[in-house]
């Protein structure tokens, strides 16, 4: 009896955490539509220029004192903690804990944010170290209207982190959907009145409704009840210092390649627009396969690591596996068709095909390391599942400060494309010490990936993109939308049905896993990775 309950448990488990997946996949799927949709339409009103530099950059100062003081995903470590509350049936404990960081940290936060604002000139000056001065001016006035939005993520991911822990994906998987309608609105209704001022507007309205209002309403609805208590000396605050400390002391490249990147190129108009360009459309399949689900993990993995550490093991490996595999596969296809994927995405309008050019050979080189953004996201919330934030934080600093020079040196010897070279190589040292890291603590060992699925999906991925590199040879080179789309349709049927013979030719089980969604076992407990607080752009 005893052992049919627990399979009963376990199958129940394994459901539980594949809806969870299919429904955050599915909304990462809508959101990166809409994120294909939201840099469509920047590229058509604004082209690449320093109004667009502007803009992009006007985030880093709000994103800095997020990360400084919150640790940048105030969810992720508040989900340990109401977890430990949850398991003791102590849910009013855990919502007079919610409430007092809640209201500490938004008097924190509050003040730094002001501060913020008024240092918002000598930081755009001597860190983005924009050289033009309009375009300085621009990206203060949008740096000051974007600071508020920090304070609407950081309590949307602390309401947001009650209904985690319940395992409640719906208001998760919306998120995303409204921040990126704000940011589309705003720029179709006032673009023409406002500039590029109509995107951080949006940015904002998206930011209220789509990660403060609704995470609120969701909060309230399955019984959190916010108190205005203020207490310093609360253990469940320190608690949560404690966890979020490493996180807000040491930063990786997960973090700081962004404004590496973005320091060096605001030397040169349009240079951060170019890479803005390349890499949201880097971040589009990103978004599926890798933050997509991602958020379902942590709770799992913490609830594997209390009662199992061999089930933990397992479930961490398996969905490594399965997100390398597909990583491998999207790659292939994503630097085959590079060019066609810019002139459908973003040509058109004030972007040029010149613009086109520079976008696609940037994004190609981002392509490369698909496989090590997605998956370090995992091994990190392996970590933290563990409630262990201070080796990933030890880790990612030791990475960063020895990648620097190499920015710095690759930017000097080849420019823009140096500095994604970089980026991709910074990357993959972040993800490789995390996982001899927890190889070396026993917690995943990394002989259990499924390395021959690995293989396999190499060889497709081998196959299938030179399969559609090949099949754009008889198509014509016109620079029309439809041509383009024809294209893009031809060559993404080439590389799918040389992708799938292959794979079941050599009997892969990727196919029955990500194809016919029929092998629950193998998805469950598997979502890929976790998106931080912080919405992309």
């Amino acid at each position: 009896m005893a052992d049919t309950t627990s399979s009963q448990n376990t199958r129940r488990r394994a459901s539980s955490a594949f809806s969870a997946s299919l429904l955050l996949m599915a909304s990462a799927l809508l959101s990166g539509v809409l994120g294909l949709v939201r840099s469509k339409i920047i590229a058509y009103f604004f082209g690449v220029g320093p109004a667009v530099d502007a803009y992009n950059g006007a985030f880093q100062l709000p994103d800095t004192v997020s990360y400084l003081l919150i640790g940048g995903i105030a969810s992720t470590t508040f989900v340990k903690l109401l977890t430990q509350y949850e398991s003791e049936g102590r849910q009013a404990d855990g919502d007079r804990a919610l409430s007092n960081v809640l209201n500490v940290m938004t008097i924190v936060l509050s003040g730094a944010l002001a501060i913020a604002g008024v240092f918002a000139p000598w930081y755009v000056r001597h860190v983005l170290e924009l050289r033009d001065p309009e375009t300085t001016r621009l990206c203060v006035q949008l740096t000051r209207i974007l600071l508020v939005n920090q304070l609407l993520l950081f309590a949307g991911g602390i309401f947001g982190s009650r209904l985690l822990v319940r395992k409640i994906f719906i208001y998760q998987a919306l998120q995303p959907l409204l921040y990126n309608g704000g940011i589309i609105a705003g720029a179709l209704l006032l673009h023409a009145r406002l500039g590029v001022h109509s995107l951080a507007i949006g940015a904002v309205a998206g930011a209220f409704f789509g990660f403060f209002l609704i995470n609120y309403i969701g909060a309230r609805s399955i019984g959190m009840r916010w108190s205005p208590v203020l207490n310093l000396r609360d253990p469940a605050l320190r608690e949560w210092l404690k966890l979020s400390l490493p996180l807000m002391l040491g930063q990786s490249l997960v973090t700081l390649d962004l404004w590496i990147r973005n320091h060096f190129a605001g030397h040169t108009p349009g240079a951060i627009s170019l890479m803005s360009y390349s890499r949201q459309l880097f971040n589009a399949p990103m978004q599926i396969i890798g933050p997509a689900a991602g958020a379902a993990s942590l709770p799992f993995f913490a609830s594997l690591w209390v009662k199992d550490k061999s089930a933990f093991n397992s479930s961490v490996n398996r969905s490594v596996s399965r997100l390398l595999a597909v990583s491998l596969l999207l790659t292939s296809v994503m630097i085959a068709l590079a060019h066609p994927i810019i002139d459908v995405a973003l040509r058109g309008g004030k972007f040029h095909s010149s613009d086109a050019s520079a976008t696609a050979y940037l994004f190609v080189l981002f392509c490369f390391s698909l496989a090590f953004w997605a998956s370090q996201n995992l091994y990190s919330r392996a970590f933290y599942a563990a409630g262990d934030t201070l080796t990933p934080m030890i880790s990612g600093t030791t990475v960063t400060v020895l990648a620097l020079p190499l920015y710095a040196l690759l930017f000097r010897t080849h420019g823009l494309p140096g500095l994604v070279i970089a980026s991709d190589i910074g990357i993959a040292a972040h993800m490789i010490a995390l996982v001899v890291l927890l190889d070396r603590k026993g917690m995943v060992r990394v002989a259990d990936l499924e390395w021959p699925e690995l293989g396999k999906s190499l060889l497709a991925a081998i196959l299938g993109g030179c399969a559609a590199a090949f099949s754009l040879r008889y198509l014509p080179q016109g620079v029309t939308f439809a041509t383009a789309l024809l294209r893009l349709a031809t060559g993404t049927g080439a590389w799918l049905v040389v992708v799938v013979v292959v794979l079941l030719l050599t009997r892969s089980a990727l196919p029955d896993v990500v194809l016919r969604r029929r092998a629950k076992s193998a998805l469950a407990a598997v979502p890929l990775a976790e998106a931080s607080d912080a919405p992309d752009r």
